[in-house]
């Protein structure tokens, strides 16, 4: 392990749906590597906020297959199922602010009533004026303006969060947190400075940012991986029933991530042992050969 270094704190955050898969290894290994290179910490967190789509035993499954692949993170796995207190004080800071309101449209009801953005429906602020907040209601963060960042792969990103997504959800209808909530509060609270991961997410930050300047957390550096595709132009998700990645493929598969990720590793590599691949990786890796855009990744990496 590279000894840490304050000004630099990197994380992976999996969802435990099921296992991982090689768009998975691609953002566990920039997060890493990028980290590393830095001399930083890196920590991994699993993001449980929603346990009807957890998969029984996944989170064991996914801390097993990074230790397969040689990843080592500093500290303890910290599991948002268990972080409910933090996430309602956050409510209540922004409650006191006037930043919220409960809202119960139904989804019907808004895609019948709201816009279609390019992010999808766009809330219309209807239920500002509730009186009462019932238990079968959602809790909406009131939203204005522009947020723009400097993404440091994808350069410029804007939106404005009233006309492109509206007043956002902070806590759902069945009473459990938002993915935006949990990422603001558990990113400001164990001090990460730098964000690595998916392009698939890019959308999304503005929102986490927005919420950061609401409830006064520093603001992080972000750098959006570009999404990995099958030859077939489906991104590798849990949802298009991607293969797990297996831990007799680790060579390989951390190899083709490289590959992917710009590193140009040497065909050799290829046939060399884990440690000495790391090695390698973590030596050479700039975050600046990243492509900016996504691509059709080879077969073997399917």
């Amino acid at each position: 392990m590279n000894h840490p270094n304050a000004h630099y704190r990197g994380r992976f955050a999996p969802s435990p749906t099921g296992p991982l898969h090689f768009g998975s290894l691609v953002a566990a290994l920039a997060s890493y590597l990028d980290a590393h290179a830095n001399h930083g910490e890196w920590h991994v967190r699993m993001e449980d906020l929603d346990p009807p789509r957890c998969e029984a035993g996944a989170a064991d499954a996914i801390l097993q297959i990074l230790d397969s692949y040689g990843f080592e993170w500093d500290g303890p796995v910290l599991y948002q199922s268990q972080r409910g207190t933090h996430y309602k004080q956050a409510l209540q800071t922004l409650d006191e602010l006037g930043l919220t309101y409960p809202c119960d449209c139904t989804r019907k009801e808004i895609h019948a009533r709201c816009a279609m953005g390019e992010y999808g429906p766009i809330y219309d602020g209807h239920c500002r004026q509730h009186a009462a907040c019932a238990d079968t209601t959602s809790l909406r963060l009131k939203v204005k303006g522009d947020i723009a960042f400097e993404d440091g792969l994808q350069g410029l990103y804007q939106q404005n969060l009233s006309r492109d997504i509206g007043d956002f959800h902070l806590r759902r209808r069945d009473g459990l947190f938002a993915y935006h909530l949990g990422v603001v509060v558990d990113d400001a609270e164990q001090g990460f400075t730098h964000i690595v991961r998916g392009y698939d997410l890019l959308d999304s930050t503005p929102r986490q940012i927005y919420l950061q300047h609401c409830l006064g957390f520093a603001v992080h550096q972000y750098s959006h991986l570009p999404l990995v595709l099958k030859n077939n132009g489906q991104k590798f998700s849990k949802q298009n029933r991607s293969p797990a990645l297996r831990a007799e493929d680790a060579v390989d598969n951390v190899w083709l991530a490289l590959q992917f990720l710009g590193q140009s590793p040497a065909p050799e590599l290829r046939k060399a042992t884990l440690k000495t691949l790391w090695e390698w990786a973590t030596d050479n890796w700039q975050l600046s050969k990243v492509p900016r855009v996504w691509g059709t990744q080879l077969d073997e990496a399917q």
